[in-house]
This record gives structure tokens, C-alpha cells and sequence, in this order.
């Protein structure tokens, strides 16, 4: 944990499913946010009763068109990108694409730009188990990412 770091969960691909473990983590960070497929707003609704403002993206499995395709958000100087489905190729002006899709938990280096998915809630692929992150920036921009299994 980085001392005085902006805390920031993680989550991805809940299709509708959201285990009652997630909240305990969730409950001590500074933001939320949803990288798409969440299916049921439902689901927005009770993430959102964890207290941290919620930030969301579409997901291709989502029908709520008010909410953003893609999302730019910066902390702690550090730019981030929130999309559902990656980029094929790392976007300009953006340190840190965050993305869900495909079900599979991603820490990389892209062409300057580090993509990051925590990986899936509900359906996780390649024998990945089930994962959240958590996400920490702190005052000069240093970045820490934690995977956080879905026991």
C-alpha cells in the first residue's frame, strides 16, 4: 500500500452478478470504477451503496447508452483511458488504457502505455480465476496494481 495514494477499485464484466465479498475491499478506497458489462444498472445500483463515487464505461453486453464508451480521467498527474474493449494500439495522450472485455487479467507495457484489466467477476477465461484490482496513485504518480481474488 502506498502511503497518502489515491485508492481506486477495480472491476470488470459483473454480467449481472456481483458476490457480496466485493464489497469489504471496496468499502476503503477514495473511487470506483466498472470497466463495462455490467449488464443490470441494478448492479450500479448496489456497487454504488459502497459509499466510493462509481465511475462506469459501456460494455458490449450493455444497453445503457447514457453511459460513456470510453472515459478520460486524470489523477495524481497520471492519465487514464476506461474502455471496455482495448485498443489495438495504445492511444495518444493517455499513460494508462484500464480495460475489461476479456476476461483475462492484463499488467503490459504497450508502446509507452501501460494496459491493465483486473480480470472478470463473474466468467473469468484460460483458467484465470474469478479477480478484481486495486489500484493506488500517489501524489507524484506512482502507480501500484493489486489483483484481488473473487473467493
Amino acid at each position: 500500500m502506498i502511503a497518502s495514494a489515491l485508492r481506486i477499485f477495480v472491476l470488470g464484466d459483473t454480467h449481472n452478478k456481483l458476490p457480496k465479498q466485493l464489497r469489504a475491499p471496496a468499502e476503503a478506497v477514495d473511487e470506483i470504477w466498472h470497466l463495462g458489462d455490467v449488464c443490470s444498472p441494478s448492479i450500479l445500483d448496489e456497487i454504488r451503496t459502497w459509499g466510493a463515487p462509481v465511475r462506469v464505461v459501456l460494455g458490449n453486453c450493455d444497453d445503457n447508452l447514457e453511459w460513456p464508451a470510453v472515459l478520460h480521467l486524470t489523477r495524481n498527474t497520471v492519465r487514464f483511458q476506461l474502455v471496455h474493449i482495448p485498443p489495438t494500439r495504445p492511444p495518444a495522450g493517455v499513460d494508462v488504457v484500464l480495460h475489461g472485455h476479456t476476461h483475462v487479467t492484463r499488467d503490459e507495457m504497450v508502446g509507452g502505455v501501460r494496459f491493465l484489466n483486473p480480470g472478470c467477476v463473474t466468467r473469468p477465461n484460460r483458467g484465470a480465476p474469478p479477480s478484481v484490482a486495486l489500484l493506488e496513485v500517489d501524489e507524484q504518480g506512482a502507480i501500484e496494481w493489486r489483483l484481488l481474488p473473487v473467493r
